[in-house]
């Protein structure tokens, strides 16, 4: 057996309430005393609440964080930090958010707090993405992990069922492409394996009943450990084809993870049994992307790309542009195979089982 695992320096805080008791502590711990506080707009009263907690330490509210981070956004956003004299960074809200605040980190190297209010992961993952000229780049940068990130099950509560299952599933896609990525360990094995099940079994609860904290801490639970294995791994076919359909054609981030996954995975399939042993039986099944097919329709996400609002005159290009440049995955995949899987998922039928 050979393998290498860098373990990531960082803090974990979760409780029901620790958005409110424990930014304020995890800040002074790290010598932080002018932080600036980053959302979305939709995020905005979450985020103001966790500034008003800070006290005379938040330097400033930032509401303006969006989908896959324009590079412009990201500039006036390092600008309000400069200006602020802040040493530290807090981002509040989902990927967008904490996609904003790593973008800050990326530039400024400011230390940064993450308090996630969905299941997307990214909090846990080196990897930053800017998107400029309708293109997304993405890179890995020590800088932009967050030093310490803060889970409350309370903030998710408000998420509504719709988006607490696409962010989930979106959850589960890192711990998919981190089973079968060149650089996975068995301790990322097994986190992913535990990050996908304890996913997918808190999603039909949640869906269920959103007021249930439990399940709300068990999501966050595996978006934790789904986030860690995709931190330690590299991304493969599935998050380039997600990328490139939200970046460059502007599709949804959590929907578009939740339509693509079932077919990507479909795809790899015959080249990774062991990662497809490992869905399995987080899923109960022998046939792991049909069953999350199945569990997505189940739980009233969205099922193809036409419904997310792709052109299907956009296919080729997004084939085109996937395969453009290379990238590690199990299984080799020419601008043919990549239309091949767009189409499928553009058609939203069961994902076929592919030779």
């Amino acid at each position: 057996m050979e393998f290498v695992y860098e373990a990531q320096p960082m803090r974990i805080v979760m409780r029901p309430g620790a958005s409110v008791t424990a930014v304020a502590g995890e800040a002074e711990q790290l010598g932080l005393r002018r932080l600036l506080v980053v959302c979305g707009p939709r995020g905005a009263e979450t985020a103001r609440a966790v500034a008003d907690a800070l006290g005379d330490a938040c330097a400033g509210l930032f509401a303006q964080a969006r989908q896959h981070v324009p590079v412009e956004v990201a500039d006036r956003a390092v600008l309000a930090a400069r200006d602020a004299d802040a040493d530290g960074c807090v981002a509040v809200g989902g990927g967008s958010a904490i996609g904003l605040g790593k973008a800050i980190a990326l530039r400024t190297e400011l230390p940064l707090i993450a308090v996630p209010s969905t299941y997307s992961g990214s909090e846990m993952t080196p990897v930053w993405g800017l998107t400029e000229h309708g293109t997304k780049r993405t890179g890995r940068a020590p800088s932009v992990l967050p030093r310490s990130v803060v889970y409350d099950p309370e903030l998710t509560l408000s998420l509504p069922v719709p988006l607490s299952v696409t962010s989930g599933i979106n959850a589960v896609a890192h711990a998919a492409e981190a089973l079968y990525a060149p650089d996975a360990s068995p301790l990322v094995s097994l986190t992913a394996e535990e990050g996908a099940r304890a996913m997918l079994g808190a999603l039909p609860d949640v869906a269920a009943d959103p007021g249930d904290l439990e399940a709300r801490g068990r999501a966050l639970y595996g978006a934790w450990l789904c986030g860690t294995a995709l931190g330690a791994t590299t991304m493969g076919l599935h998050h380039k084809l997600c990328h490139v359909l939200g970046g460059t054609f502007g599709l949804p981030h959590a929907e578009t993870h939740t339509v693509v996954l079932p077919y990507a995975l479909a795809y790899n399939a015959p080249a990774a049994p062991d990662a497809m042993a490992a869905l399995g039986r987080a899923l109960d099944t022998d046939t792991p992307a049909q069953a999350l097919w199945d569990l997505s329709g189940s739980l009233g996400a969205p099922r193809s790309l036409a419904q997310l609002g792709l052109a299907e005159a956009d296919l080729t290009a997004a084939a085109d542009e996937v395969t453009g440049k290379a990238y590690p995955n199990p299984r080799a995949t020419t601008a043919a195979d990549a239309l091949k899987i767009l189409r499928a998922a553009y058609a939203g039928d069961r994902p076929p089982v592919w030779p």
